[in-house]
């Protein structure tokens, strides 16, 4: 037995790293990008000349390839360059989320707190604490990929561990375990209303609540923890070997305790913290809370979870200026913006690949190419004729395939909820059940799609402390996580479904006839 496991355990390093090597052997993510936008053009006035054409599920439109190889092609991409970098969504929220992160780490808050979790925490749980918080993280959206993901690796390394595992083990939980929370997120009344539309298809009466998945996700939530944790710890960490300091941070010193001063600056920074939670309570406990939604009076859609990337900045800004004013780290405003300014600093990089990244995903969608891929992708399993359960988890495949190719979750599920929640309405199934299969799927495979809009912000995590790593590293390193959310989850679904378990509150499996 111990045999045929060295065997497997040889084989898997083999298979990853000739994924590693492979994917590494790619070009610059910028200058990958920049090939895959020239790609667009070509292709896209190919299919323009093969009459190739798929009727749009929702709106009955026939959708056509539009050709970028033409004169106001040429037109668009060249008046619409600015603002296709500008308006890309990930951009502005790393921006300002990285001022306020850059204010707590200048002040020396972030290495005080993380030496005090290190040296407090019990290292067999960290892992998972680590894993949880990226599933729970994205409650405030997307802040999870800026905010959780480098202090995962920050982490590791204060804790004598290999960063870049850290950074794994974060990045899978926010990202691969999108769809599992404990609280609803923005994504939830967003798909939700999706699901809703394409339900009346069928039915004109038909509701989806926000929580429609709530029971499902919570479950899912630790399944996916304790699933990131066994392959960190069994697959990740033994193929990373020691780490050496390859970047441009080196392995750490033996942790000291804290200082005095430090922890006077913690007293302050908590007391801050406290008036800043206190404020924040103030606006949405209260039925008329200032931060909640003015026309409903809830927090969904509210300005609380709208705005959560400024509450990042300034909770970073007032807590860290606490701690750096009491330390005596932060002595005037200059020292407060120089911290923020060398923090956008190192972000140079990642602004060269969303630049490049921003034109790609801007060219695919002007194209149709991604809309008329998706609409045949679900024609052809909607043609399977396949039952409940392997037609269900055959969706979850096809939604995990599609996601490598779009990374909007809200507009993958614009496209196909109007398919799918139909057809399987009529086969008896729920819209709140398609939707939940849905989600599995779009979560499984962020992690390895380098069209995912915050992947290069990941590679550029890894290259800090291994300047060999490219995409090739971070999808070798995120296959296993990959291979084991997706059989998780799809065992946890074919449980629920074959026990009749509601999937949230009033949210059945099925339908009457």
């Amino acid at each position: 037995m111990s045999g045929r496991t060295a065997f497997l355990s040889r084989a898997l390093t083999v298979f990853l790293s000739t994924v590693e090597r492979g994917g590494n052997a790619l070009p610059h993510p910028g200058t990958l990008f920049a090939i895959l936008a020239g790609v667009i053009v070509l292709v896209s006035a190919v299919a323009a000349r093969t009459g190739i054409e798929v009727v749009h599920p929702g709106t009955g439109e026939l959708i056509q390839p539009v050709s970028l190889a033409t004169v106001a092609g040429l037109h668009r991409i060249l008046t619409e360059m600015v603002t296709n970098f500008t308006s890309f969504a990930p951009l502005g929220t790393v921006l300002v989320s990285m001022l306020g992160i850059g204010v707590l780490e200048s002040s020396g808050l972030i290495g005080a707190g993380l030496r005090l979790l290190v040296l407090s925490a019990p290292k067999h749980l960290l892992t998972f604490v680590i894993v949880l918080a990226g599933v729970l993280s994205n409650t405030a959206s997307e802040i999870g990929y800026v905010l959780l993901v480098p202090l995962g690796g920050i982490i590791f390394l204060g804790a004598g561990r290999h960063p870049i595992a850290g950074l794994a083990a974060a990045f899978a939980g926010v990202s691969g375990g999108y769809s599992a929370n404990l609280l609803l997120g923005t994504v939830d009344p967003l798909l939700a209303g999706l699901s809703e539309e394409a339900a009346r298809i069928v039915d004109d009466g038909y509701r989806v609540n926000p929580a429609a998945n709530y029971y499902f996700m919570v479950v899912s939530t630790f399944v996916i923890a304790t699933a990131g944790t066994w392959v960190t710890e069994r697959i990740v960490i033994p193929r990373l070997g020691a780490y050496e300091g390859q970047g441009d941070t080196d392995a750490p010193d033996v942790l000291q305790e804290l200082s005095r001063i430090e922890r006077r600056g913690l007293g302050y920074a908590l007391l801050a913290a406290g008036v800043f939670v206190a404020f924040l309570l103030w606006g949405t406990v209260p039925a008329d809370g200032f931060l909640r939604n003015p026309e409903t009076g809830g927090l969904l859609r509210s300005p609380f979870l709208s705005g959560i990337v400024a509450f990042i900045f300034l909770g970073g800004t007032v807590v860290g200026v606490a701690y750096g004013a009491a330390t005596g780290a932060f002595r005037n405003d200059a020292d407060v913006m120089n911290g923020m300014g060398k923090t956008i600093s190192t972000l140079g990089t990642y602004l060269v690949l969303v630049f490049f990244a921003a034109q790609f995903v801007a060219y695919f969608n002007w194209t149709n190419l991604g809309l008329i891929m998706a609409v045949k992708g679900a024609e052809t399993l909607r043609s399977s004729g396949l039952g409940g359960i392997p037609l269900m988890l055959s969706f979850v495949l096809l939604s995990s395939f599609i996601n490598l190719f779009m990374g909007s979750a809200s507009a993958k599920w614009a496209i196909m909820a109007p398919v799918f929640v139909p057809m399987f309405m009529l086969l008896g199934y729920t819209p709140e059940l398609t939707q939940t299969a849905y989600r599995i799927g779009d979560s499984t495979s962020n992690i390895i799609a380098p069209m995912m809009s915050y992947f290069a912000l990941i590679v550029a995590f890894f290259e800090r402390y291994d300047k060999r790593s490219g995409i090739g590293t971070v999808v070798a390193t995120m296959l296993p996580y990959t291979v084991t959310f997706f059989m998780c989850w799809s065992v946890l679904l074919v449980i629920w479904m074959t026990l009749g378990l509601p999937v949230g509150p009033g949210a059945g499996l099925t339908l009457a006839p």
